[in-house]
């Protein structure tokens, strides 16, 4: 059986903790741009989101023996190192301005998810109270 709630808010109930969790690895990013070695993290958004919705195709590599070694079997597997764009001597793959722009990006997503959320809410209040 299928959540009713899930399904009246649509796409946005699975996409807004992944828009989180894109939020929190773009800052991350920002936190360590002076930190040596550091190699950007990003999240395959589109990947993570067909996997919530219970797509197929979505992306992971699949094992079919028990010795095979697991790819992307950590905490999250959508989770992807970004290359720089320029390349850095202490290894560091963060350009800042780059990911200002995509956490600019992200937070208007985010926030356009948070507004879908907000509307389909109040409408259900609305037809529940009739004001």
């Amino acid at each position: 059986m299928s959540n009713l709630i899930s399904d009246y808010l649509g796409v946005h109930a699975q996409a807004m903790p992944l828009r989180e969790q894109r939020m929190k690895l773009i800052a991350s990013n920002l936190g360590n741009a002076d930190t040596p070695g550091y190699k950007a993290q990003d999240l395959d958004f589109d990947a993570a989101l067909r996997s919530a919705q219970g797509q197929s195709g979505n992306g992971l590599l699949t094992t079919t023996n028990e010795q095979h070694l697991a790819i992307g079997g950590g905490l999250n597997p959508f989770q992807i190192s970004r290359e720089g764009i320029q390349p850095n001597l202490d290894g560091n793959t963060v350009d800042p301005d780059t990911e200002r722009a995509a956490y600019g990006r992200a937070a208007l997503e985010y926030r356009a998810s948070l507004s879908f959320v907000e509307s389909k809410v109040r409408s259900m209040l609305t037809a529940i109270t009739g004001q």
